[in-house]
């Protein structure tokens, strides 16, 4: 296949996995002179009507001159692609390129004729949208800059691909043809259209997997026991609304069933079922696998679910076996999660889907749980079992995927889906590794708009699990980590953090800022959480105590006053056991608190509970007023109707409570409104004081994202920039060599073109040189060192300041030479003073795999010892400059810190707008470094700078839809 053609060899670049709009998957690849019969085959099959369409006449069949013309191409002015599934061509599309008068021409004509054809069959499942992406970047490549398109009024299916692809056309008619052109390069709204068209693909690739009308298990064992037979179990009982069916090559041919699986169909073969399958559970040994996935696609599964390991995660041999498997059930169209997954839920009544090898079918809920690894999967069912309010309780899970080795469908595909799911109001997830840091930044910002996304990302300090193939990033974690919280991403460091966040924000508002009233029955419980509010920086009020005798009345009464406070944005409850007589009891306490919060439902209000077991049980209690029964439901062995002991993680989220508080004194308290859903006003409940508050700080941060979010600011228009200038000469320096840093004088040219002015400093190799140059500069000057051990090191005492005179700088001279080396080794320059002022940092990277990134802190210790500096994606608005000189723990250093003046931080922030522009205008600008930036009361002063130039990355986010090739 991958033959040389005429005059270039195959560009095995072009090749690609697509996801259809209907969620399975194509291979796009150039044609070639082996795919004549392929070709004829693919025609034979298309109706005479799009035949018709396509050449604007009867054309039953193609002759050898047009086999031999669409498939002999030089990839360059003429270039064929094809969409392939299972290996034969289902859609087509080609351009040639033209001249002026319409004939073929060649380089440096930039207009080409596109057309497709696509199989009746396949029509309507977004081909020729995938194809136009992918012949598009091939032309840009090829420096194509226009396509033009003939195309019959009657074919309004191609006219709509064209229009709707968001590229500047222009259309004309004539003679009874629509005549389209449109230009190649990508525009806001084509982006918007073709990450639109990506999002619904991705999607309805997971909902295949997660809601299919019909399962087989691949391996399931003819008795119960083993992995295969598990997984068939957990389906059946979780009582999956499709069709399911067992399968097992070693049955014996009259065999129709397994040993205590009644009902379920037993079959030797994929092949043998009487009826479609959609997903394929398969849980047999890697080296059957491959057999397995060739049955399943054959008999047109569309998607599968591996279980077994054996692979990457097993070292080099079991990688070329993951390739391998990838390569294999795309072939066929196909979606795979794992391998070496733990399995999928879907709790949707219509669905109740247990493909995995949890021994329970988790309770629908608004949560969706992602996972990389199995072993942290199960923690996390487990975990949000114990909470009660979770699995088990009334805030359960509504999807769980556990991905495995991410061969194929990894967590970006999974908030593709949970993005417009109405089944799923937070997500969270727990990443080993990110494969496209650029893509899950860009979805990660469009989801977090619309519901929580909460992570936890293992293997921080070191590389992934084996079984992640995925590019690594020079960034350091904690940089990543400031872009995702950037992006909105709620990041938190530990699993149980992960399942507190959750909770709350699965079923309480969002608060509106970081004021919290803090009222309970223990004064001490009151005062850690008042500290650790001001530790999360929270603006807590001076706690207040009820006294261990307080009744639910007292609670509720208390609580609706904090909620009424136009003070208050969020409340923390605290209560130990009650002293009283008689004692508090636990559901009238859990009553009381929900009848308050429900009457001001737009206030977040959380409980910190110590040794009250009662408590969280009852605060997750069915609704209702009265006592009532629980309800008889089936359980399976190992199930027992009581609740768990209470533990750390032991504590539900609240819910309505059982009975009607009621005080002897002042009578009952209010019930909660009637008519709110069975979920409505769910009180998360913790057993300390710090996991309340920093899964409330968590919220409060997130909070503002979101009002922050809705007005990002705006990327400013610099009129004195020139980027022709900056243009060019990146050019010219490019010509010498693939990466190289700029001489100190090209770096004053390019950062000037931006408006960036850098100080000059001059070489002084002797002391006259020295005074020579600062007579060239104008005293009062600076005399420093260069030397790479030396820069940026005034405590090794390489810098003399405020040298007014010859004399003093012939002094400053001899010490520096003395003290620290020769001249050839200190390298000293001369530099005329700059302003008193603050002295930071800015800096700005292009990462292969996350993206560009601008950087921020102050010079010296606080940026090198303590790591303090800020990072923004890159371009940086306005609003997010602002926000980027704010955000490091030594700012107020610039804002007046001890009376002492506050620095031009207006001036600052355009400088990191400038150097922003710089580096997302040219892309080439691999690197810019400005150290240091004294910031004094007025203006900016950037002593010393350098810069990097590349040829640009690959900007994969930019091109055409294609799946990860791993």
């Amino acid at each position: 296949m991958q033959t040389s053609s005429d005059r270039h060899e195959y560009p095995a670049h072009w090749e690609a996995d697509v996801v259809l709009r209907d969620g399975g998957t194509a291979r796009v690849r150039p044609i070639t002179v082996d795919d004549a019969e392929r070709l004829v085959s693919f025609y034979e099959q298309v109706s005479d009507e799009s035949k018709y369409y396509r050449f604007f006449a009867p054309y039953p069949r193609l002759s050898a001159k047009d086999v031999h013309r669409f498939t002999h191409h030089d990839f360059v002015d003429r270039v064929g692609l094809a969409a392939t599934v299972g290996g034969e061509f289902i859609a087509t599309v080609r351009y040639d390129r033209i001249g002026p008068d319409g004939t073929p021409a060649s380089s440096p004509a930039d207009e080409a004729e596109v057309a497709f054809l696509v199989q009746d069959a396949h029509q309507g499942r977004g081909i020729a949208s995938a194809l136009l992406e992918h012949i598009a970047a091939v032309a840009r490549e090829r420096g194509i800059r226009r396509f033009a398109a003939e195309v019959l009024p009657a074919n309004s299916k191609m006219i709509k691909v064209f229009t709707d692809a968001g590229y500047t056309q222009k259309r004309s008619f004539e003679d009874g043809v629509v005549r389209l052109e449109f230009g190649l390069e990508p525009t806001d709204r084509s982006l918007a259209v073709q990450q639109a068209r990506e999002q619904r693909a991705e999607a309805r690739s997971v909902q295949r997997l997660l809601a299919p009308g019909s399962v087989a298990v691949i391996g399931a064992g003819r008795v119960p026991g083993g992995v295969g037979r598990s997984l068939l179990d957990n389906i059946r009982d979780a009582g999956f609304t499709g069709r399911l069916y067992a399968v097992n090559k070693a049955l014996p041919p009259e065999r129709g069933e397994l040993d205590g699986a009644a009902g379920v169909p037993a079959h030797r073969s994929v092949r043998d079922i009487d009826g479609p399958v959609d997903l394929a559970v398969v849980a047999v040994p890697a080296d059957d696998v491959p057999e397995a996935v060739a049955e399943c696609g054959e008999h047109g599964v569309q998607g599968i679910v591996v279980v077994s390991a054996g692979y990457a995660e097993a070292g080099p041999e079991g990688r070329e076996r993951q390739r391998a498997l990838v390569r294999q059930a795309r072939s066929y169209g196909m979606r795979i999660i794992g391998p070496n997954a733990f399995g999928v839920i879907n709790t949707s009544p219509d669905v109740r889907l247990n493909a995995s090898l949890a021994p329970r079918m988790p309770r629908p809920g608004r949560i969706g749980l992602f996972a990389q690894s199995g072993a942290i999967g199960i923690a996390l069912l487990s975990r949000l079992h114990r909470r009660g309010g979770g699995v088990t309780g009334v805030t359960g899970v509504s999807t769980f995927v556990s991905s495995g080795n991410r061969a194929d469908v990894s967590g970006n595909d999974v908030m593709q889906y949970w993005y417009d799911d109405p089944d799923t109001d937070v997500a969270l997830m727990y990443l080993e590794s990110i494969g496209n840091p650029r893509k899950f930044t860009r979805l990660a910002r469009r989801t977090a708009a619309v519901k929580p996304l909460v992570v936890v990302q293992g293997a921080r300090h070191g590389s992934g699990p084996r079984g992640h193939a995925v590019r690594a990033t020079r960034l350091p974690h904690a940089t990543v980590s400031a872009l995702l919280r950037q992006a909105g991403v709620i990041r938190v460091d530990t699993i149980t953090e992960l399942v507190d966040a959750g909770l709350l924000l699965a079923r309480q508002p969002l608060p509106s800022g970081p004021r919290v009233a803090i009222l309970g029955n223990s004064e001490s419980l009151g005062l850690l959480t008042y500290d650790a509010c001001l530790a999360e920086g929270l603006r807590p009020h001076r706690p207040l105590d009820l006294t261990t005798g307080a009744s639910a009345a007292d609670f509720h009464a208390a609580l609706s006053r904090a909620l009424a406070d136009d003070t208050c944005d969020a409340v923390v409850v605290t209560a130990i056991p009650a002293l009283g007589e008689p004692p508090t009891d636990d559901a009238a306490l859990a009553g009381a608190l929900r009848s308050a919060a429900a009457a001001t439902p737009s206030k977040p209000v959380l409980v910190v509970h110590v040794e009250l077991g009662g408590l969280a049980e009852a605060l997750s209690a069915a609704a209702g007023t009265a006592p009532q029964p629980a309800p008889a439901a089936p359980a399976r062995p190992q199930e027992s109707a009581a609740h768990p002991t209470p533990s750390e993680d032991a504590h539900p989220a609240v819910a309505p409570a059982r009975l009607a508080p009621q005080d002897p004194a002042t009578g009952p308290v209010p019930p909660a409104p009637v008519g709110l859903p069975e979920d409505a006003h769910l009180i998360p409940a913790y057993p300390a004081a710090e996991r309340a508050v920093r899964a409330l700080a968590h919220s409060v941060a997130y909070a503002q994202w979101r009002r922050d979010a809705a007005d990002p600011g705006k990327v400013p228009a610099y009129e004195d920039i020139d980027e022709r200038s900056a243009a060019a000469l990146i050019d010219a320096q490019l010509t010498r060599g693939e990466s190289l840093t700029l001489g100190t004088e090209e770096t004053r040219a390019l950062l000037g073109a931006y408006g960036i002015h850098v100080h000059r400093a001059l070489p002084a190799p002797t002391a006259d040189d020295a005074v020579e140059a600062a007579r060239t500069l104008g005293r009062p000057v600076a005399l420093k060192v260069t030397a790479p051990h030396l820069r940026h090191r005034a405590d090794l005492g390489g810098v003399r300041l405020d040298l007014a005179d010859e004399e003093q700088l012939r002094r400053a001279y001899a010490e520096l030479t003395d003290q620290l080396g020769t001249p050839e080794e200190l390298r000293p320059v001369v530099q005329r003073m700059a302003p008193r002022g603050v002295d930071t940092i800015v800096r700005a990277v292009i990462d292969p795999a996350a993206g560009a990134a601008l950087s921020f802190g102050l010079a010296g210790a606080p940026s090198q010892l303590l790591g303090d500096m800020a990072h923004r994606l890159i371009p940086v608005t306005d609003r997010e400059a602002a926000s980027l000189v704010r955000s490091i723990r030594t700012a107020p250093l610039l804002f007046g810190w001890r009376g002492s003046a506050p620095v031009d931080t207006p001036a600052l922030e355009e400088l990191l707008l400038r150097v922003s522009r710089l580096v997302d205008d040219h892309p080439e600008v691999v690197a810019v470094g400005l150290e240091p930036v004294v910031v004094a009361t007025h203006g900016v002063s950037v002593l010393s700078a350098s810069v990097r130039l590349a040829p640009p990355p690959v900007r994969d986010d930019l091109g055409p839809r294609t799946l990860p090739a791993y």
